[in-house]
């Protein structure tokens, strides 16, 4: 997804696609993430299902509980939203939170590289929803 704050324009995507193989055969699942060429944040929004719960993990909201906002949830798909190293600008967010079905989530009080933030996030909805948000 590119925002205003993205340091990278340009994605390999056959080498983003064989990681994904790699990851997924040393995790032993049998299904791949999909790797679909860059979007605008706009577009990406778009292309959601409507009833998805959008996880987005804000670096400018105060830091509390994830794992208590992560267990009211509903129940369904989900999709995470990571910002880039810079973080989101005001209309990107106010874009977001427009959107039904968003749940805004701190990370803690540090900011994070968006990797690390990744890899973050998904912990915590795993470790909360479990493996049933890709059924």
């Amino acid at each position: 997804v590119l925002t205003r704050y993205t340091q990278v324009s340009r994605l390999n995507l056959e080498r983003l696609a064989a990681n994904a193989v790699e990851a997924a055969e040393q995790c032993g699942i049998l299904s791949l993430p999909q790797i679909r060429p860059e979007l605008s944040l706009a577009a990406a929004l778009d292309g959601l299902e409507p009833d998805r719960l959008l996880v987005f993990c804000d670096e400018a909201l105060a830091p509390e509980g994830p794992v208590m906002a992560l267990q009211s949830a509903p129940r369904g798909r989900v999709a995470v939203l990571i910002g880039p190293e810079g973080g989101f600008d005001e209309s990107e967010r106010a874009l977001v939170l427009a959107r039904a079905h968003v749940l805004r989530l701190s990370l803690g009080p540090r900011i994070l590289r968006a990797d690390t933030a990744a890899v973050a996030a998904l912990a915590l909805v795993q470790a909360t929803l479990g493996d049933w948000i890709s059924q």
